[in-house]
């Protein structure tokens, strides 16, 4: 049977949880028309680049498919059915990618970055003792100014 990476795209209205229901929903179609979900991850909620049917953010979900097309075709038809999902994207692929998908890759590595981050921004607050720049001290310059005209 052919792999498929599928994206859809949910409202940002909807709660984590009915979202996890709508993918439980597409599971269950693609599982009766003989075919599996090798792997779902939800990447949370994103912000879009442009509004999409008044929405400026949604939930994305990823999921690695091994089915016949016809069980692909069916779920893309009750996407486009349903109001929840905004859009869907449906890809064929030669395999499968293993472990963590990209988006997952690079959340925690911002993470990662994000503790980082923490950690120099606590370092600069302890520097209170430095001298403030030159002409930004609120007005000295222009005293100095006004006297020498």
């Amino acid at each position: 049977m052919p792999l498929y990476e599928h994206v859809f795209l949910a409202r940002q209205d909807l709660s984590p949880q009915q979202v996890e229901e709508l993918t439980s929903q597409f599971k269950g179609v693609i599982e009766q028309m003989g075919g599996s979900i090798a792997k779902a991850e939800y990447w949370g909620v994103k912000s879009l680049s442009y509004r999409i049917r008044k929405n400026r953010k949604a939930h994305f979900t990823l999921l690695n498919i091994d089915a016949p097309p016809a069980a692909l075709i069916e779920v893309e038809r009750q996407q486009r059915i349903n109001e929840d999902v905004l859009r869907y994207l449906s890809i064929r692929v030669e395999e499968h990618e293993a472990g963590p998908s990209a988006m997952m890759r690079k959340a925690d590595r911002d993470r990662d970055r994000d503790d980082r981050r923490g950690d120099r921004r606590r370092d600069r607050d302890d520097r209170d003792d430095r001298r403030p720049r030159e002409g930004r001290d609120g007005g000295d310059d222009a005293d100095t100014n006004a006297a020498q005209e």
